[in-house]
């Protein structure tokens, strides 16, 4: 009789085919349960590289928003220990052993587990800059989870403590400025959407001086400059999202008051 634990994964996607192959070959060992659920509006064949491996459950389904698909792709899953990976990331061979052995465990002190991301960002492993070690809970008992309710940058409310995975999540979050700048009106649209039903308003501070921050904070204080021109370009991205997110805020909330 076997005595392990098993694991569920839980992905969604959208026009994912260039990803989901490796996303869900690095799974493949560890993993006895895939759920992919795919954004109905994709233009791609991503339901059809999903579909075409085994212990992958597939379903298109309309878009209801990142936590409301997470939501529901948790509910399709059969086992208590989960892991939410995303379709434009993969498990590294240390982290596919480590999965291993907790499985051989029956019971663990903490329900549920932080991962450190490794970023490849425009053809580089990004090793500083604030995006690395950049710790993210992805490893949890469903019984002791649940999703919140923000529209971007979704996470996990858990109950009790929440421990370590030693090894890394591959993240190969931007291959091209294209493929950059297509999240970055997305996310940014998300996110002042969220400040203004959280009823914020933006002021000169919020244009001029939280940009200037971070631009310092990621590349003086959390040593971007060490990650070459990547950690330059970086800091000035990030620094013109959080400028893109508060003027589309003062954008709702000047088309509010008209």
């Amino acid at each position: 009789m076997n005595s392990e634990l098993k694991i569920s994964s839980i992905v969604i996607a959208k026009d994912e085919e260039l990803n989901i192959g490796r996303c869900i070959r690095s799974q493949m060992e560890v993993i006895d349960e895939i759920i992919v659920i795919v954004d109905s509006s994709t233009k791609d064949k991503t339901s059809q590289v999903a579909s075409s491996f085994k212990n992958v459950i597939c379903e298109m389904r309309d878009w209801e928003g990142y936590s409301a698909s997470k939501k529901y792709a948790l509910s399709k899953t059969q086992n208590d220990w989960i892991f939410w990976i995303d379709a434009d990331e993969e498990f590294t061979p240390e982290l596919t052993e480590e999965l291993s052995k907790f499985k051989k465990k029956l019971s663990h002190s903490h329900n549920a587990f932080s991962v450190a991301r490794r970023a490849y960002f425009l053809g580089k492993w990004i090793k500083h800059s604030g995006w690395y070690p950049a710790r993210v809970v992805r490893f949890f008992n469903k019984n002791f989870a649940e999703f919140n309710d923000k529209e971007v940058h979704e996470g996990l409310i858990i109950k009790g403590g929440i421990g370590e995975l030693k090894n890394d999540l591959n993240h190969y979050t931007d291959p091209t400025i294209e493929h950059y700048y297509h999240k970055f009106n997305n996310y940014t649209t998300l996110a002042a959407n969220a400040l203004h039903n959280s009823n914020k308003n933006a002021n000169i501070i919020d244009f001029a001086i939280r940009p200037l921050f971070l631009f310092v904070k990621m590349y003086i204080f959390r040593l971007g400059f060490l990650d070459g021109i990547h950690g330059f370009i970086l800091a000035v991205l990030s620094s013109a999202y959080v400028f893109t997110k508060y003027i589309k805020l003062w954008e709702l909330n000047r088309r509010e008051r008209e």
